[in-house]
C-alpha cells in the first residue's frame, strides 16, 4: 500500500478482518475499532462493501502515537500512527475506486450486485475528527472575591467564541451538542449552513435580513445564531427572534 513493507508494525491482516466482518456483521452495520492501528479495519469495510454491496459504516479510534524515529513511517513523513492510517484509508479507497472503475469498465458502466438493473454506489469517503478544546470560552469558577478576574469572566458573555475558532470545527462541536449525528447532511449555503436539509440551520458568519429571510424560507425546525453577528444592530436582533417565533422556529443565540 505505501511501495514499501515494514512502514506499521505487525499490522492486522485485512482479509482476516474481512472474513470477520462477513461472519459478524450485516450488510449495513455500524463497526467500531478503538485500536484502529493503521486502519485496517476502514480498509477492510470498504473493500467488503464493494465486493457485496453493502452499505457498512465503520468508527476508527487512535491516539495520535508518536512514531519511532528509526521506524519507516518516520522516515516517509509520518509524525503520528494516526498520520500512518489517515493515508494508508486514502490509499486505499482510491485503489478500491480504481478497482470500481475499472470492472465498470469490463462491465460497460455497471457493476453487477445481483439486485437488478440499479447500479449501486459506494461510500469511499471518511472525516477525521480530532479531539480538542471547545470553540467556545468556558466559564471557571472564580474563589475569593477578585473584582479583575470576576471582571474578565464577565467578558466571556461579550464573546464567548474562542480566539483559536474556527467556523468548520464551530459547525461540528455546535452539531454534537445539538444532539446530531456526526454524518449529518452539511450543505453551506448563503452565510448559514443547512443540517439534514431543514432540522437545523447554524448562522455563524453574517447576519442581515436578507440572510435572515433565507433562513425563514428553509423552514428549519431550529436556528442556532453567534450572538456577535448582531452587535451593534439590536433592532435586528429582536426582529429576527420574533420572526423566528410567528414561524414556530426555535431560536438560539451564543
Amino acid at each position: 500500500m505505501f511501495g514499501k513493507t515494514g512502514v506499521f508494525s505487525n499490522p492486522k491482516p485485512a482479509n482476516l478482518i474481512k472474513k470477520l466482518l462477513i461472519v459478524g456483521t450485516k450488510s449495513n452495520d455500524l463497526i467500531l475499532d478503538f485500536f484502529s492501528g493503521s486502519g485496517t479495519t476502514a480498509h477492510a469495510v470498504m473493500d467488503l462493501n464493494k465486493e457485496d454491496g453493502g452499505s457498512r459504516k465503520c468508527i476508527c479510534i487512535q491516539l495520535p502515537e508518536l512514531c519511532e524515529e528509526k521506524s519507516e513511517a518516520f522516515k516517509l513523513g509520518y509524525k503520528t500512527i494516526s498520520d500512518v492510517a489517515k493515508d494508508r484509508i486514502r490509499k486505499a479507497s482510491k485503489k478500491i475506486a480504481n478497482e470500481i472503475k475499472a470492472e465498470n469498465e469490463k462491465k460497460k458502466g455497471k457493476l453487477d450486485f445481483e439486485q437488478g438493473d440499479e447500479e449501486k454506489q459506494i461510500d469511499l469517503g471518511f472525516k477525521v475528527l480530532k479531539l480538542s478544546d471547545s470553540n467556545f470560552k468556558q466559564w471557571q469558577q472564580i474563589e475569593g472575591k477578585d473584582a479583575k478576574a470576576l471582571e474578565e469572566q464577565m467578558k466571556l458573555f461579550v464573546d464567548p467564541v474562542s480566539e483559536k475558532a474556527t467556523i468548520e470545527n464551530m459547525v461540528y462541536e455546535l452539531l454534537l451538542k445539538s444532539g446530531k449525528d456526526i454524518n449529518s447532511y452539511i450543505k453551506h449555503k448563503n452565510e448559514y449552513f443547512c443540517i439534514n436539509t431543514n432540522e437545523m440551520v447554524l448562522m455563524l458568519e453574517k447576519a442581515t435580513q436578507e440572510i435572515v429571510t433565507a433562513v425563514l424560507n428553509e423552514k428549519p425546525q431550529k436556528v442556532i445564531a453567534l450572538d456577535r453577528l448582531f452587535k451593534g444592530n439590536d433592532q435586528l436582533k429582536t426582529n429576527t427572534a420574533l420572526q423566528m417565533k410567528d414561524a414556530g422556529i426555535e431560536f438560539k443565540t451564543i
